[in-house]
């Protein structure tokens, strides 16, 4: 008998069920990170549309997401750098 003709396990058959279930559960939530993200575009979009700057939006909501002494640390360091480049 070659490999092609054994009969699966019904271990075999859970696991191929379990897997399957697995990637079906993350193709579903890449379908939903896909329509979130066509959401976000279009809130962006609308903000733009209303003469905000995008750049700015983005900037801010990735600083939101940080403590706020790291956002304060990252700050002064950013400072200490540009001064010491000549920008400020």
């Amino acid at each position: 008998m070659d490999e092609r003709t054994i009969p699966e396990t019904g271990v075999e058959n859970v696991a191929a069920a379990e897997l399957r279930q697995f990637i079906e559960r993350i193709e579903r939530l890449e379908e939903e990170k896909a329509a979130i993200a066509d959401d976000i575009k279009d809130v962006m979009g609308e903000a733009k549309g209303r003469g905000y700057d995008t750049k700015a939006i983005r900037t801010i909501i990735r600083l939101r997401k940080k403590d706020a002494n790291e956002r304060i640390e990252e700050e002064t360091i950013l400072q200490t750098y540009m001064a010491a480049l000549g920008m400020e």
